[in-house]
């Protein structure tokens, strides 16, 4: 038996010794398009980034059920905070960004005109800087 499978692995051997694996790897490799691939990557990696610069991730606003909703509040209280509201915590999460930035476009539309545009958007700039350092401190 030994004699048999000596001369089949001899045989085989023999059929496979001659071939060059970089070019059949080469040829397999061609096959394929891989040219989107860093564009598929880069956006995804954009994707995220864009998830991490939203406000609601960036302040962490406390998150409880309000009623029959959730509510993501920045601040002490519904009066003086920012806040956002959803049947679940993803919703009110966005509900939150949107108030967000509702509230920098009314803080900045109830700056006088009278200023130049340069003191206008610095004084948008404290009042809302003011409104993020006197919220919660975690």
């Amino acid at each position: 038996m030994s004699d048999t499978y000596q001369a089949v692995y001899d045989a085989v051997r023999s059929r496979f010794d001659p071939i060059d694996s970089g070019r059949v790897i080469a040829a397999i490799v061609s096959c394929f398009d891989f040219s989107n691939a860093r564009a598929i990557l880069q956006q995804e990696f954009m994707g995220v980034a864009y998830e991490h610069m939203r406000p609601s991730v960036l302040f962490r606003p406390k998150v409880a059920i309000d009623g029959n909703q959730w509510c993501a509040l920045y601040g002490d209280n519904l009066q003086d905070g920012i806040a956002g509201f959803g049947d679940t915590v993803a919703e009110a999460m966005v509900d939150f960004d949107k108030s967000f930035t509702a509230f920098k476009a009314n803080q900045c539309a109830a700056t006088p005109k009278k200023e130049p545009l340069g003191a206008e958007m610095a004084g948008c700039f404290e009042q809302i800087l003011k409104t993020i350092t006197d919220g919660p401190n975690d």
